[in-house]
């Protein structure tokens, strides 16, 4: 489903409200995180048999306040920008592929169409100005704060608040390189660290990409992290970081997509240091630097499939770990409901 109008309104007008809410974090739920631990203490299986799926069903536990929760309202959403940094040549595809895929992903024809709907999940689509896509950042900042702020107001107000999951994902021609400027900026490095060859450039492409960010990080003052976001960044990158955000604010779980979807979320984590604790990492992309920057955020993926495709698809895909995890905590029966000895 498309949408793009009649939004919920963001609770920020400016970059310092955004700091403010941001600083002033939820925090799960400390009861049923400790019923949760109890409940699978009494579960009939061995202690540990279920390896991760068991951390998981009590993370969640905790960020939705119920120590026996259920999954059954996920949300996909993907934001799509366009962005001035390819004029630089570092894409295999031209910048109208943006909006190309975005009416796919409104006809339903794309991967991400399909790994939502064997999830059960919700799908919705923004498309972020991609008539004027955001400043060359080898020339300029990419964004105004103006934009900025409206691209984060954006991520914020696309998510339901009846959501139980969220799950964020991206299309933008030319974002692996933005992506890499931006995790340089957060973490260090130079363009050689983090860029990769994304939809599939060559070695001479590979090569421009390097360059872009490598000026980029050169031209601007990045030491804050929004600031960072707004030099370097892309709308759907800013809008992912807002829809975190969101879901922070509203205790909703997120699965972390690939490299971009993380590079937004490294926003998060550098304006706080637990600014990521309600979010796991759906997998590990094919991009290069993308373990680097899982490393960076504390963050061990779910899956390691090898995909490289963006859209939020490893993130849809990992929806249903997390579905097997609650399933299996929720739904087992303890020793005593079994009658069956745990000694």
């Amino acid at each position: 489903m498309l949408r793009n109008e009649d939004l919920m309104t963001a609770p920020f007008t400016t970059l310092a409200d955004f700091r403010a809410i941001f600083a002033d974090l939820t925090a799960p739920d400390a009861s049923a995180i400790a019923g949760a631990t109890d409940r699978n203490g009494q579960l009939t299986k061995p202690q540990g048999a279920l390896g991760r799926l068991e951390d998981l069903a009590i993370w969640y536990a905790g960020w939705r306040g119920n120590p026996r929760p259920a999954i059954t309202a996920p949300q996909v959403i993907i934001f799509a920008g366009n962005h001035g940094i390819c004029a630089q040549g570092v894409s295999a595809f031209p910048p109208e592929v943006t909006a190309q895929m975005v009416a796919n992903f409104d006809h339903g024809g794309a991967a991400i169409n399909q790994l939502s709907k064997a999830a059960g999940a919700r799908m919705d689509v923004h498309a972020l100005s991609l008539e004027t896509p955001t400043a060359d950042f080898t020339q300029a900042p990419a964004m105004t704060e103006a934009e900025l702020v409206s691209a984060l107001q954006t991520g914020w107000s696309a998510v339901d608040p009846a959501a139980d999951l969220l799950v964020t994902g991206e299309m933008g021609i030319g974002n692996t390189t933005s992506a890499a400027a931006l995790a340089a900026a957060l973490f260090g490095g130079t363009g050689a660290d983090w860029a990769g060859r994304g939809t599939g450039v060559d070695d001479a492409g590979l090569a421009r990409k390097v360059a872009a960010v490598d000026a980029g990080l050169a031209l601007h003052d990045v030491a804050d992290p929004l600031e960072a976001l707004r030099c370097l960044g892309g709308r759907e990158i800013a809008a992912m970081a807002g829809a975190m955000a969101a879901a922070r604010a509203h205790r909703i779980p997120v699965i972390l997509d690939g490299f971009i979807c993380s590079a937004a979320a490294g926003v998060l984590h550098k304006l706080h240091p637990a600014g990521l604790d309600h979010t796991v990492a759906g997998h590990l992309s094919l991009e290069g630097a993308h373990q680097t920057l899982l490393d960076a955020l504390g963050k061990q993926p779910l899956l390691s499939l090898g995909l490289r495709l963006g859209e939020g698809s490893g993130a849809a895909l990992a929806i249903t770990i997390l579905q097997g995890a609650i399933a299996c905590h929720s739904g087992m029966a303890t020793f005593a409901e079994a009658g069956v000895s745990d000694a």
